[in-house]
């Protein structure tokens, strides 16, 4: 259940907490106050896209952090555990998500980074929001769908069947690519041949492209290269005096100096200097010797550089034929055809052995599938006959549902199409949910739906957002007490303008907006028995002063209790 939630520096919100109840919490307040921004908070916090926007104050970040106390929550710790995340303390849970200045979001777990995938998944095993745009959800037979899998505990099997299933059309994407490629080259299986010939006669090299142009580029140019060596080289060694001979010298120079000197004490060390420029000419005659021996190897070989020429001109032709750039890139072309032409060899036996595979994970694929539909249809005869009795009191007597089941081609959630069929008049045939209901009819279906789901898979807490538009009276007490009924098993929190709904709650919050000097703000504060009172009264008539409404209030928090 949530415990405490803190929203700051958001929309209308300077700084707001909120400690909810285990029961039957209410909001209301007027239209505009505020309680839209809460519920968009919580959003946020359960992982909803973020809206920079709606950050109060650009230069600070926005904070919106909810504490949740677990109780029997096996999901919440698979999750936690999965990805690492500290444990819960004291069993609670702490979810917290930051719009940060520039645009950018954070979300944690337990003050630990998650990514926002983490955190929707954490939380879809929290709480539940549903709002009266929700709906429209019960019309779609994806939602449908949804539903039966939930209330017949088909996660892992359906993780298990989404994972075969991704295997089988993997498999027969594998075979149909093969199949088709086969055909493909049967027809062109002369050209291939012809062209594997034609490349494999070059005899490639990987880098050979570049490797000749570099060898080219020395070969046309032996004169140019010789006659910097040479300029390199004979101020080194060859002319006289050169630098060794020189160096050779100063060496021989220093050393009789430091012998003449001695070992006295001197601010200059002769010795260490000689040494220094005998490591110097030893260095200088190293490079002599790497230019001689480059000199020795770079000759003008005429015939050499034509052989070249030739090449290139082969490997330029092949490239722009194959429209590629490298000898790299002829290279794997030529193996991708020789293994096309070794397919064509093969290619019966190769296709037959795809083709099992993709009959083999079609067949697990399928095995699985029935073994949902199973339990779809299971469910489905539960859920009609559950709906129609819950569904009753809240002023449909007549109520009739059929859950049809069909069966098809095998699909992303296996083979079944789901259509919930609905009959609200005796004379009326059930018909699909968008072409018979009213709005206050798929309102009362939906809050029905919400509280089986909620019940059967012990999610912790759920939100009615206003379920109640659309109706009124007596059927809207009916609904109150239906979600006051459900708030026996789990948390509930409902926003509402129904004073008769509102007067069943166990704790009471009212959201108002004060202005200052600069600024709007919105508040929420927690409404002691005089304050339900007259909040009640202003529910009924605009006035919490009017003693006809206050009578009102009363008579309904005395049947409340």
């Amino acid at each position: 259940m949530i415990k405490t939630l803190h929203i700051s520096n958001y929309a209308l919100i300077d700084a707001l907490d909120i400690e909810f109840d285990s029961g039957f919490n209410i909001i209301t307040g007027e239209t505009g106050a505020g309680k839209s921004i809460i519920l968009g908070a919580l959003s946020l916090l359960l992982g909803e896209r973020a809206d920079i926007k709606a950050v109060r104050r650009g230069e600070r970040k926005s904070v919106i952090e909810g504490v949740f106390k677990l109780g029997d929550a096996p999901d919440v710790e698979r999750i936690i555990s999965e990805n690492e995340l500290d444990k819960p303390v004291d069993g609670e849970c702490i979810l917290r998500r930051e719009l940060l200045p520039g645009g950018r979001s954070r979300a944690f777990v337990n003050d630990t980074p998650v990514t926002l995938p983490v955190l929707r998944e954490l939380a879809s095993h929290l709480v539940d929001i549903h709002s009266q745009h929700a709906n429209l959800q019960l019309t779609s037979e994806t939602y449908q769908l949804n539903v039966l899998d939930i209330l017949a505990g088909n996660g892992e099997l359906l993780a298990e069947y989404h994972r075969v299933f991704a295997s089988f059309r993997e498999a027969l994407q594998k075979y149909t690519k093969a199949r088709d490629m086969l055909r493909r080259n049967r027809d062109d299986a002369d050209f291939l041949v012809y062209q594997y010939e034609q490349l494999a006669a070059m005899n490639l090299q990987p880098g050979e492209h570049e490797a000749l142009e570099q060898e080219r580029e020395m070969l046309a140019n032996v004169g140019e290269i010789n006659e910097n060596l040479a300029a390199a080289l004979d101020p080194l060694n060859n002319e006289s005096p050169n630098a060794l001979g020189l160096i050779s010298n100063a060496v021989d120079a220093l050393t009789r100096l430091a012998d003449t000197l001695g070992e006295g004490e001197r601010s200059i060390d002769f010795r260490v200097l000689a040494e220094r420029l005998e490591s110097a000419r030893i260095e200088i005659s190293d490079i002599s010797d790497t230019l001689i021996e480059a000199g020795e190897t770079i000759a003008a070989d005429p015939e050499r550089l034509q052989e070249i020429e030739d090449r290139l001109s082969k490997i330029y032709s092949l490239e722009l034929k194959h429209h590629v750039d490298t000898t790299d890139a002829l290279i794997e072309l030529r193996d991708n055809i020789k293994a096309q032409i070794d397919t064509l060899d093969n290619g019966d036996n190769i296709l037959k052995e795809l083709e099992t595979v993709a009959k083999r994970a079609k067949k697990s694929a399928i095995n699985i599938a029935q073994q949902l539909s199973e339990r779809r249809c299971a469910t489905a005869n539960e859920l009609s006959a559950e709906l129609v009795r819950r569904a009753a009191p809240l002023g449909m007597p007549n109520l009739r549902c059929s859950i049809v089941i069909d069966k098809g081609k095998l699909g992303h959630d296996g083979m079944d199409s789901v259509k919930f069929l609905f009959a609200f008049n005796k004379n009326q045939e059930p018909m699909p949910l968008g072409a018979t209901a009213s709005g206050g009819e798929i309102s009362r279906l939906m809050l029905t739906l919400k509280s089986i789901v909620a019940e059967r898979t012990k999610l912790p807490s759920i939100i009615f957002d206003e379920v109640d538009t659309g109706v009124s009276g007596d059927i809207a007490g009916r609904m109150g007490s239906t979600m006051a009924l459900v708030s026996r098993y789990l948390q509930v929190v409902a926003i509402t303008h129904l004073p008769g709904i509102a007067a069943l709650g166990d704790k009471h919050f009212k959201v108002y907006k004060e202005d200052d000097d600069q600024t709007t703000n919105t508040h929420i504060r927690i409404l002691d028995d005089a304050g339900r009172r007259r909040e009640l009264a202003l529910m009924i008539s605009g006035n919490p002063d009017d003693q006809a409404a206050l009578a009102s209030a009363d008579a309904l928090l005395n049947s409340a209790l």
